[in-house]
């Protein structure tokens, strides 16, 4: 496997803290740290906006369940993006995708990507570990149409589990250089973070950003 420079590693890396209890101290230190380390961007949770930083600040909609009504998600990541947000990342309705609704899932993703227009980039959470291999392929399918900008493994808050390097590449086949692929959940490592880059990774949620970077 290819080994990636710090620098070029910590570019990939959405530096995130989604976690109920944070507070704003919390935040503001996670936006000194990602400036220190020089990742991409941080991904924190929309009551926590604006946050001023001078790396790119995303944000989530619909977490971490996506079993919220789509004018709802519109309406949040609109908020969000009026507060700052340059990225939104949203949780698909897993359960419509488990049920076979692609159309459902695409219309839910349309919702949010009419609400936030380019240039939001606008990431879309499938909750891979919930899927099995037909839908995963199919939910990315119906993210691109919906024109998504990335597809991305999981919110880490899944009892199933979170990225894979299988899952990773699969996205990566499915959606081929037309949109990006995120991993995240569960990466707590340098060889791991490394292994969803070589599946097909364009960018990494990680929460434990330093101890990755370190090794």
């Amino acid at each position: 496997m290819t080994h990636i420079d710090n620098a070029d590693l910590a570019r990939m890396v959405d530096h995130t803290l989604l976690k109920p209890e944070a507070t704003r101290q919390d935040v503001e230190a996670l936006a000194r740290e990602a400036e220190q380390l020089g990742t991409y961007s941080i991904c924190v949770s929309p009551s926590m906006l604006p946050v001023s930083t001078s790396v790119a600040v995303a944000t989530v909609c619909g977490f971490p369940s996506g079993q919220h009504a789509s004018a709802i998600k519109a309406a949040e990541a609109a908020d969000s993006v009026a507060k700052g947000a340059a990225e939104v990342d949203m949780v698909i309705n897993i359960g419509l995708a488990r049920a076979g609704d692609v159309d459902g899932v695409e219309a839910d993703i349309r919702a949010v990507r009419d609400a936030a227009p380019a240039p939001t980039v606008l990431k879309v959470i499938i909750e891979s570990a919930a899927l099995d291999d037909e839908q995963i392929v199919a939910v990315c399918e119906a993210a691109e149409r919906a024109g998504a900008d990335f597809v991305k493994t999981s919110t880490g808050f899944h009892p199933a589990g979170g990225a894979t390097e299988h899952a990773v590449a699969l996205m990566r086949r499915t959606v081929g250089d037309r949109l990006g692929v995120k991993a995240s959940g569960g990466i707590r490592t340098r060889e791991a973070a490394e292994a969803m880059v070589a599946a097909g990774a364009s960018r990494l949620g990680l929460s434990g950003t330093r101890a990755v970077l370190e090794g």
